[in-house]
């Protein structure tokens, strides 16, 4: 049975739940509901997870086919979240326009890309450098087990949250994010210099 760590599993679950910032998307989501779109909950939470937990069993021998190592991956992967925690803490928008313009869909934009975007994709192969499969695992079913619980009460929530708070709780979590890219770059640019030394 493959051995879960428990820090390790706290911190991978903190940056999958910054990257695809449920509680950000949440204006989103009452907007949605707002225009007379239903959501099916459980169905937008079980193929976010499926598209997840597939790129964490095949993203690495995806990359393969292209040439590309994990470490240098990584290395744009933590750009990419720098920029996703960039976007939380200015409240500017760099990557999630193109929901916004759907009308309807469980499936489209709900469960892609709003939970599992391409900021999700690029997170979960990043961490694969530096956490073990079976903690990411674990984390992205946490994750969606959050998920489904914010999407059955975003109306509740919503009211009780109001737009102030949802800010707040995306800048913090952009912080955080912020802080973790810088690490993850650091790490691996520092392996990849060495491999290329060696």
């Amino acid at each position: 049975m493959p051995m879960i760590h428990v820090k390790d599993l706290i911190s991978v679950s903190l940056v999958l739940f910054s990257v695809i910032d449920i509680i950000g998307s949440l204006p989103v989501i009452i907007d949605m509901k707002k225009k007379g779109v239903k959501i099916e909950s459980a169905k937008a939470s079980l193929i976010a997870m499926l598209i997840m937990l597939l790129f964490l069993l095949i993203g690495k021998p995806l990359l393969g086919l292209f040439g590309v190592d994990v470490e240098s991956f990584a290395v744009a992967g933590s750009i990419i979240i720098f920029l996703l925690g960039l976007e939380m803490v200015l409240g500017v928008t760099l990557f999630r326009d193109d929901h916004l313009e759907e009308k309807k869909g469980t499936i489209v934009p709900i469960a892609f890309p709003l939970l599992a975007g391409a900021g999700t994709m690029t997170t979960i192969i990043t961490l694969k450098a530096k956490y073990a499969q079976p903690d990411i695992a674990l984390g992205i079913v946490l994750n969606i087990l959050v998920i489904f619980a914010v999407l059955r009460s975003s109306d509740w929530i919503g009211r009780k949250l109001g737009e102030s708070g949802s800010n707040v709780l995306r800048k913090v979590f952009g912080i955080i994010l912020l802080a973790i890219s810088i690490k993850i770059f650091k790490d691996n640019f520092h392996l990849m210099t060495t491999i290329a030394m060696n």
